[in-house]
């Protein structure tokens, strides 16, 4: 695992990219993310690329001291990626960055206003409770989406519009401390089981969604997720909330 360069005082948002086969993105993504203005550093994790996304983020990483580069030495998945820049964090607050072009970090005053008000612990950005996305999602992927999401809302009582959402964004020492087990998609239940259960203070956490911005891309454009995910996802709301209880804090 290769650090290109850090940063030198504790930023007020830690962005984990989770990075594979993105170069045809990775530039734009990383320069949408910097331009937001807000005070970060970003963590991108790269899962073994083969297509030169690797290269590019180490020459990225040499010249701006705000992103710092960790490379994994095999191929892992998005769940294993996500582990690895957690831990890494040093920002007050962490937020998933997919690095396709999907989510825009303009929404990310949006998805910390709950947070620095604090009204919450952990802020779910929802695709569904806004018009604001384009692209038009496959009728069969929206479906799918919703359908896991009443799952786990059953199994959690969240509440939630859109669980399987790329952005959400916890407070540090909450995700820090937090085990994550899945590797792959199932990180999104199984992270969502978790909060559920999770107490701070004595207290359930806060957990509030905010509507965001989407624009979603299709297989062909190297979206990565399949039906195979899904009901890996399936498997997991289950596992979380009622199999496995005892991992969590």
């Amino acid at each position: 695992m290769a650090l290109s360069s850090e940063a030198e005082a504790e930023p007020l948002l830690s962005v984990v990219v989770p990075v594979y086969n993105e170069r045809a993105t990775i530039d734009l993504i990383l320069a949408a993310i910097l331009a937001t203005g807000i005070d970060i550093e970003i963590i991108a994790v790269d899962d073994f690329s083969r297509d030169g996304t690797r290269d590019r983020l180490d020459e990225l990483g040499r010249s701006e001291p705000r992103l710092r580069v960790l490379q994994h030495d095999f191929n892992q998945g998005k769940g294993a990626a996500l582990r690895t820049g957690f831990a890494a964090a040093r920002g007050r607050f962490v937020v998933v960055q997919d690095a396709d072009l999907e989510y825009d970090p303009n929404d990310f005053p949006k998805l910390l206003a709950p947070l620095l008000d604090d009204k919450a612990d952990v802020v779910f950005g929802s695709r569904f409770s806004t018009r604001q996305y384009h692209g038009g999602q496959f009728i069969a992927h929206s479906i799918a989406n919703r359908f896991l999401t009443w799952m786990s809302n059953v199994c959690t009582h969240l509440q939630l519009t859109d669980m399987e959402t790329c952005y959400k964004v916890f407070r540090r020492e909450i995700i820090q401390s937090i085990p994550i087990q899945e590797n792959r998609f199932g990180f999104e239940p199984e992270i969502t089981a978790k909060i559920a259960r999770y107490h701070r203070n004595g207290l359930p956490l806060r957990v509030v969604e905010v509507p965001i911005r989407y624009e979603r891309r299709t297989n062909r454009q190297g979206k990565k997720i399949g039906w195979k995910d899904g009901v890996r996802a399936v498997w997991c709301i289950v596992k979380y909330n009622f199999v496995a209880k005892s991992d969590q804090n």
